[in-house]
């Protein structure tokens, strides 16, 4: 289960860092221009909004592999992860907020149920 759960951290780590590395680079009308329809949202929400969320999602990203990888304080992995969860949950919120469909919603699902699991294993309940 441990090599299970260091592949999922390991998609994790990558998607969050790309995702939220571009929010903190990218302007709101370079993210509408690179990820159109699927940055809409990017309107509704502050510049320092996106920041943060990028911020955020970058460190989660560093905090599901770093503690881990070097022994030190890897109780930290599940609260990134769990950070995740709040993330996706947050952007379920705002993708159901803006009416989209089951199409914009499913990934982010997807990516909480990831980030739930890994949570739930890195808290030692799943035998390892």
């Amino acid at each position: 289960m441990n090599i299970a759960l260091w592949i999922l951290q390991g998609f994790l780590a990558i998607i969050f860092l790309i995702a939220g590395g571009i929010k903190v680079i990218k302007s709101k009308d370079e993210l509408k221009a690179l990820g159109g329809e699927k940055m809409n949202w990017v309107d509704s929400t502050s510049a320092i909004s996106v920041k943060l969320i990028g911020t955020l999602e970058v460190l989660a990203a560093i905090g599901l592999i770093l503690p881990q990888l070097t022994g030190i304080m890897p109780g930290l992995v599940p609260l990134a992860a769990f950070g995740l969860v709040s993330t996706m949950i947050g952007a379920m919120i705002i993708h159901q907020l803006r009416g989209e469909g089951p199409k914009a919603i499913m990934p982010v699902v997807i990516l909480l149920l990831m980030a739930a699991f890994t949570t739930y294993g890195r808290f030692d309940f799943i035998p390892v």
